[in-house]
């Protein structure tokens, strides 16, 4: 579909627009480092889709945002938080343009959203001992999964470049190297600490 005049926002309505009956799902940085939580503060999933992440981390007893420019998947993940039992405050918004406060976050999650201009405001949000769990795309890609423009996908340890302020407490990029129908490939994934 042709998507010249539209905006982000009416893109992501129209994709989200098709209700999903799978539920949603965390990203596998979080799912497989949630140990590192915090036992309480705040938490941002930022761009967050379906809000796969911000369940989770509501679920983990953080006082949860999750931020995304559909306000369709907002409305879904709204009444899915509330079947469930959890509190979220929700906002619409577009995360390039209205990034998160300084030093506001204990724990930030962005997954399948690159924005690399936004990565000196995430460092900056993040608390002192905050967290930034962050899982995206890579063009040392095995198969055709992910957005197909390059723009969108990071080149060979360019995550870690990116956040080269924060600790790094994980960092997992397989990309093309050995096996290729072993392991965890087309994404890398990080886990850094603000020590500041």
């Amino acid at each position: 579909m042709d998507d010249i005049g539209v905006t982000d926002a009416q893109k992501w309505n129209r994709i989200h627009s098709t209700p999903d009956s799978a539920p949603p799902r965390a990203a596998a940085v979080l799912i497989q480092n949630r140990h590192l939580l915090p036992a309480s503060g705040d938490a941002l999933d930022l761009a967050c889709g379906r809000g796969g992440n911000a369940l989770l981390l509501a679920a983990h007893g953080m006082k949860t945002s999750a931020w995304d420019i559909s306000s369709v998947v907002l409305e879904a993940l709204n009444k899915t938080a509330n079947n469930a039992g959890y509190t979220l405050k929700t906002d619409c918004r577009d995360v390039s343009a209205n990034p998160p406060s300084p030093s506001s976050q204990d724990v930030i999650v962005v997954s399948h959203f690159l924005d690399r201009a936004l990565a000196p405001h995430l460092v900056a949000a993040l608390r002192p001992g905050g967290l930034l769990f962050y899982q995206t795309f890579i063009a040392a890609a095995v198969d055709a999964s992910g957005p197909s423009n390059p723009l969108y996908r990071l080149g060979p340890n360019e995550l870690l470049e990116m956040f080269r302020p924060l600790r790094i407490l994980v960092y997992r990029e397989e990309a093309t190297a050995g096996d290729v129908k072993q392991g965890w490939r087309n994404e890398a994934m990080l886990v850094g600490q603000q020590t500041a």
